[in-house]
């Protein structure tokens, strides 16, 4: 694609884009009686306009049949979740044995680490990212001290090198080398939040096994976002929202994933609940937990039903639209938005903003490190109805989603910004 920085490339790429429809199916933010530019989904994700019919279906099978719509509404509340096995399967690239919609991100995180992180004196190590979302971090310094070490010696964190915004993969696989032998656990943010970098999630899973270590992911700036093959990369557990990139509201149900290898093991051990247990005696209350031998078996509670019809919602779109596609745009708007702030620093004789986001390793998300007027730039372009997100010290993130946002709103990202240095 030949780009050029101008509104009538813009325009005709958009005329082009064969999914320009759908960002009719969501909910736009106004600003001054116009759509606002809406950069902010890997925050949270546009309100998909079906979602208003889903959850009114629910509310009305409620207000009608009480506690009977859990077998007779018109989807029946008892199986609500099993809906979401088959499209959450094509957005991860697992099987649908292993994936389950159920609880909150850092809430699966634990149930997960509660099978997979079990410490002994000899292999007692989690590595992962310097610098990842505080959640993790909060979740990962419990998880050891509540098995009896400290973090300091427990947590190995990858930091970038000297000078440099991003993690090197090299790097990764040489702090696996050297802790392999006292690793438990390997645990690393797919896309990371902060830089939107992209990690080699199949090399490092590769490097995690070789050590006798089990690697997990989380995969909150990924879902929605990047193609994913969890199966086929072999990881061995994953978790992620609903709430960014899959626009499913704010703090919509979450996902997790178990590798089928691990889904299928009943003596793996896990936090019980009953609706993890076996279907077919589930309702005899039986005193003893008969693990369902499919991702379902790390449930302990049931379906959040409202809160999974927006899901449901939501779903439906990206299996109408598919990740392929959605995926080949946002590689074009991305580069469509490096194209235009690599013009902005030429026409500028001297460099303004300097992405610490991999050209080559990366998804919808852009981060930027404003070299000069930052915090003036954001404030602008927030006046202005660009809306984006603010991180210290001088970084602006913004994610061109596929599914709601066009090369026009990338133009004209670009022209607030060279407008602004203009002055």
């Amino acid at each position: 694609m030949n780009y050029q920085n101008t509104i009538a490339f813009a325009k005709e790429s958009d005329h082009a884009d064969r999914l320009k429809d759908y960002r009719k199916q969501f909910f736009i933010p106004q600003h001054n009686n116009k759509d606002a530019v809406y950069f902010n989904g890997n925050s949270l994700g546009l309100q998909p306009k079906s979602a208003i019919d889903y959850i009114n279906q629910e509310l009305e099978d409620w207000a009608a049949l009480g506690v009977m719509g859990h077998t007779n509404a018109r989807n029946p509340w008892v199986n609500y979740h099993e809906s979401f096995a088959e499209p959450l399967a094509r957005i991860t690239g697992s099987l649908p044995t292993e994936v389950v919609a159920m609880n909150q991100l850092t809430v699966n995180l634990h149930f997960l680490l509660a099978t997979f992180y079990r410490p002994t004196r000899e292999r007692f190590k989690i590595i992962c990212e310097a610098k990842a979302f505080p959640s993790d971090q909060y979740a990962l310094e419990s998880q050891v001290k509540f098995h009896g070490f400290t973090p300091a010696e427990a947590i190995i964190q990858i930091n970038p090198r000297e000078g440099e915004s991003i993690i090197r993969t090299e790097d990764v696989l040489m702090t696996i080398e050297q802790h392999g032998s006292s690793t438990a656990v390997v645990l690393i943010g797919g896309v990371n939040y902060y830089t939107g970098q992209v990690f080699d999630m199949p090399a490092i899973a590769q490097a995690a096994h070789q050590h006798g270590a089990y690697a997990g992911f989380d995969l909150a700036h990924a879902a929605g976002n990047i193609q994913l093959q969890l199966h086929e990369w072999n990881i061995d557990f994953a978790c992620w929202c609903s709430y960014k990139y899959l626009n499913s509201g704010p703090g919509g149900v979450a996902g997790a994933f178990i590798h089928e290898q691990h889904a299928t093991n009943k003596d793996l051990p896990r936090l019980a609940g009953w609706w993890g247990t076996s279907k077919k005696n589930r309702f005899q209350m039986h005193p003893q937990f008969d693990p369902i031998p499919t991702a379902e078996g790390w449930q302990v509670s049931n379906a959040p039903v409202l809160s999974m019809a927006a899901h449901k919602a939501a779903l439906a779109i990206f299996d109408k639209a598919g990740m392929e596609a959605l995926t080949f745009k946002s590689k074009q708007l991305t580069n469509f938005l490096f194209y235009i702030l690599n013009d902005i620093n030429e026409n500028h004789h001297r460099k303004v903003i300097r992405l610490i986001t991999p050209a080559d390793a990366h998804g919808c998300q852009v981060s930027l490190l404003m070299l000069e007027k930052g915090r003036e730039i954001f404030e602008t372009l927030i006046d202005h109805g660009i809306i984006v997100d603010w991180r210290e010290p001088n970084v602006i993130r913004l994610a061109p989603v596929p599914l709601y946002n066009s090369f026009e709103d990338v133009w004209a990202f670009g022209n607030i910004i060279q407008s602004i240095l203009d002055k």
